[in-house]
């Protein structure tokens, strides 16, 4: 019976051996694979702002002052600056300077020219860019002499080219105590520019 005991374990062995080695079955692959990721969808904000600009503006301008009735006439003249462009918001710098002969406080004197610094800030829509503006103003007379002000405004502009843009711009001017007198200036202006883009 001792010598039957390997012989039965070999026979067993040898029988097991086919049923291991006829497994045919592929292995389970456990790795979990991610989902490819979409391609980020493009982004298009219009134009690239950014850069300096020069160009010339023509307009309406009205004075009204506390002591008399307004006076209107014709304002025209050169605009330079400089944009940067943040993707959906552009922010920037300029300076104007605008001759004018508008009466002042019924033509007492006379409103020759008026000079800004400003900066402007704005969000862009397509190819145009819709802005608000504000800064220091200086105008001067034959009469009164000059003064320094303030301005606040807003305007659009749309870019017609990658160098080239028109626009429209209004802004309100104050300048109180004229000259160190008793008259407060009051000035609006409506203007349309034109501007190479550099």
């Amino acid at each position: 019976m001792k010598r039957a005991t390997p012989i039965l374990a070999a026979a067993l062995a040898v029988g097991a051996a086919p049923a291991f080695a006829g497994n045919t079955s592929a292995p389970v692959d456990d790795t979990i694979v991610a989902a490819p990721q979409p391609a980020p969808a493009p982004t298009n904000f219009g134009p690239n702002w950014t850069g300096a600009y020069g160009g010339v503006q023509l307009g309406y301008g009205d004075v009204d002052t506390n002591v008399s009735g307004s006076d209107d006439g014709v304002i025209g003249g050169l605009t330079a600056g400089y944009d940067y462009d943040f993707g959906t918001f552009v922010l920037g710098g300029g300076l104007d300077y605008d001759f004018a002969d508008i009466g002042v406080a019924n033509n007492a004197a006379t409103l020759e020219n008026v000079f800004r610094a400003k900066v402007r800030g704005g969000y862009k829509l397509g190819d145009g860019l819709l802005y608000a503006t504000g800064g220091y103003a200086q105008a001067e007379t034959d009469n009164l002499g000059s003064d320094d002000g303030y301005f606040i405004g807003g305007g659009y502009e749309h870019m017609i080219t990658q160098n080239f843009s028109m626009g429209g711009e209004l802004l309100y001017h104050e300048f109180d105590n004229y000259g160190g007198t008793a008259v407060d200036v009051e000035a609006t202006t409506l203007q349309v520019r034109g501007t190479f883009r550099f």
